[in-house]
């Protein structure tokens, strides 16, 4: 699907444009039908315009005297249409087109160069066609229960609920200041801890707030580096690197080879080097990650990330036997 983004993203273009120029259409039939006289203006302008343009591959003609003359006879004429226009009570920019980005005229490009609504565009193109949706809309702030972690500390010098009190913080602080920070998190802990669920709520408000977000399992990252690698797939590597944010959930789950380990180390030295920000969530400790890789992954993920450890049981088996307790009671 990667590969027919950009496509859709072109034929939302074309789609706009097209709908002004038929919205454009209408506004003149409409305007002409009480200025019957407006079409012989334009065509006249568009005469003259060609005109001067041929100005200069004219012989024998005094350029200095019939550029500014048929130049002010155009002007004469634009003039008198905004009048027709003014008069029956239209904006003056009524028969021009109107684009919805003003900047790359509804293309974009600005040159060569990507606009800024494209990235708008992509954002929308992605998510709509992404089974991440499903994730964002459930796991959400407003679905976040404090009350689930349980107060009794443990063996750590917190109890579940303070640990998770903290992170909540943490990343609503990381919320805040998305925009200037440089910071990667690695969230570790028993499965079941909320560290999937965080990283959604994380993701939501970011992309309610206009950032690219792009989720990939740890499995389905090793899948899209083979389509880089192996099909040259530069669209696929071009969302995965240069993203606002990349989520990569249950690192440790998917099949270790030298390939994945070799390319992982890659991709994410590239990340880092381009200072392109990261969550990583893993149900290993920190010293199974040390012995699933090699000691350049576990150095970028223990030297370049804010390590945070999630505590308490897993809260998807403790809510099922919840319900289980009201269903029996």
């Amino acid at each position: 699907m990667i590969k027919g983004y950009h496509g859709l993203i072109m034929k939302k273009y074309e789609e706009l444009r097209e709908k002004e120029n038929q919205a454009l259409l209408r506004r003149k039939e409409e305007v002409e039908k009480r200025a019957p006289e407006l079409p012989a203006i334009d065509r006249q302008v568009a005469k003259l315009s060609i005109d001067l343009a041929m100005l200069n591959f004219k012989k024998n003609i005094d350029h200095e005297k019939e550029f500014p003359k048929l130049k002010n006879e155009i002007t004469e004429l634009r003039g008198r249409r905004l009048e027709i226009l003014s008069s029956l009570g239209y904006p003056l920019n009524y028969l021009e087109h109107h684009y919805t980005c003003e900047k790359c005229q509804d293309t974009g490009y600005i040159r060569q160069d990507k606009c800024n609504c494209y990235k708008k565009n992509l954002i929308d193109v992605y998510h709509r066609t992404s089974d991440f949706n499903d994730l964002i809309r459930d796991y959400t702030f407003s679905n976040f229960k404090l009350d689930l972690y349980d107060r009794e500390e443990g063996p750590y010098p917190l109890s579940p609920r303070e640990n998770m009190a903290n992170i909540l913080e943490t990343c609503l602080g990381y919320i805040r200041d998305f925009r200037n920070t440089q910071s990667n998190l690695l969230f570790f802990g028993s499965p079941g801890t909320g560290k999937t669920f965080l990283s959604s709520c994380i993701a939501k408000e970011l992309l309610d707030a206009g950032h690219l977000v792009v989720y990939r399992t740890a499995d389905g990252l090793i899948q899209n580096l083979k389509e880089v690698k192996f099909h040259e797939n530069v669209e696929l590597l071009d969302l995965l690197l240069n993203c606002d944010l990349l989520i990569i959930d249950d690192l440790g789950t998917e099949l270790t080879t030298e390939f994945s380990k070799v390319e992982l180390f890659n991709f994410l030295n590239a990340k880092l080097l381009r200072k392109k920000k990261m969550i990583i969530s893993t149900n290993l400790t920190l010293e199974n990650l040390k012995n699933k890789y090699d000691e350049r992954i576990y150095s970028r993920l223990v030297g370049d990330f804010n390590i945070y450890k999630f505590l308490g049981e897993d809260l998807r088996i403790k809510k099922n036997h919840e319900r289980t307790k009201k269903a029996s009671g």
